[in-house]
């Protein structure tokens, strides 16, 4: 009787023990559970404040930008605004006589020959910098093997590091005196500025457009390969048509580029007031900005006229720049 007694006991204390066991087992899962929750809930809350302090500095950063770039505008067109009561618009806009300094006659502030030059040679340079571009990016990124673009690629950077006075220089040694030799007396021309600003904006064609090119490549002609379409034929029917938005893009970079360069079609176009030509001399508006800016009596017309200039040359880029924007639109969608 004790026996069973006991026994009772002991499998009481045991189920006892069990089930102490499994409230402690509950507790400790409950316990690790909220600890898990709340490593969680810290976790979103800090993701919260980095994403919260990253878009802020996106904004402060963006409002920066935007502030800065309307101070530009606005010291500008305060600079330029002045020179419309000493000249008229029209005068100014399509005007070809340019003489801040009257030695004989009257002074005179006319850059139509400059805007006329400045658009000739930006795009006489692009349409030659495009042709070119694009062949070389279409041979970097569709012909050309990987280690050979390993290659190739460190020379195409090199010469978009090489500053602009250097191929002024080149331009001088090499374009100028292959024109001399041509028949033309100074070498100087508009052809020459064009030839050599469109190989300032070749790396930069090069280096957009081939990037773009290669990742169309290797995405769609390994496909159009398997279906035994040819290799060229995939580069003109793929390749090009879905690269057509980066180059657009492209493009209006370059013509930024091409437009406000100054020193290195300084050296080679002329600098003379005359209404381009393929081979004559001529100005653009930011060679005649750098010549004269130096010795412009600060307040008088001639330095507000200079200012005036750098006006229609923004105006023109920023019209240029959504021309192609909505032709791009247009055409590709």
């Amino acid at each position: 009787m004790m026996l069973e007694k006991q026994t009772v006991r002991s499998r009481h204390l045991h189920q006892l023990h069990k089930l102490k066991n499994k409230k402690l087992d509950a507790a400790a899962q409950c316990g690790s559970s909220i600890l898990l929750y709340d490593k969680k809930e810290r976790d979103v809350r800090m993701r919260r404040w980095k994403n919260r302090i990253f878009s802020l500095l996106v904004y402060a950063l963006t409002a920066m930008t935007l502030l800065v770039l309307a101070f530009v505008i606005y010291f500008i067109v305060k600079e330029a605004l002045p020179t419309f009561q000493e000249v008229s618009v029209t005068d100014f806009l399509f005007g070809q006589r340019w003489m801040p300094i009257a030695y004989t006659g009257e002074v005179s502030f006319g850059i139509f020959n400059f805007i006329m030059a400045t658009l000739y040679v930006s795009f006489l340079a692009l349409a030659m910098a495009i042709l070119v571009g694009i062949g070389a990016a279409i041979f970097l990124s569709c012909v050309a093997s990987e280690r050979m673009r390993g290659i190739l690629y460190p020379f195409v950077d090199l010469l978009a590091g090489i500053p602009s006075v250097i191929y002024g220089f080149i331009g001088l040694v090499i374009l100028v005196k292959y024109f001399i030799r041509a028949g033309i007396p100074t070498g100087s021309c508009v052809l020459a500025a064009g030839i050599l600003l469109a190989i300032m904006l070749l790396p930069f064609l090069v280096s957009s457009c081939s990037e773009t090119m290669l990742k169309v490549k290797e995405e769609y002609l390994p496909c159009a390969e398997a279906m035994g379409i040819s290799r060229w034929y995939a580069i003109a029917t793929i390749v090009l048509p879905a690269s057509w938005k980066n180059i657009m893009m492209s493009m209006i970079l370059a013509i930024g580029r091409a437009m406000g360069e100054t020193m290195a079609v300084m050296m080679v176009i002329g600098n003379a007031n005359l209404f381009p030509h393929l081979l004559g001399k001529s100005e653009s508006i930011a060679s005649v900005i750098a010549l004269e800016m130096g010795t412009a009596v600060v307040g008088s017309t001639h330095y507000h006229a200079l200012y005036a200039a750098g006006m229609v040359l923004m105006i023109l880029l920023f019209a240029i720049n959504l021309i192609i924007t909505i032709l791009r639109e247009k055409l590709i969608g």
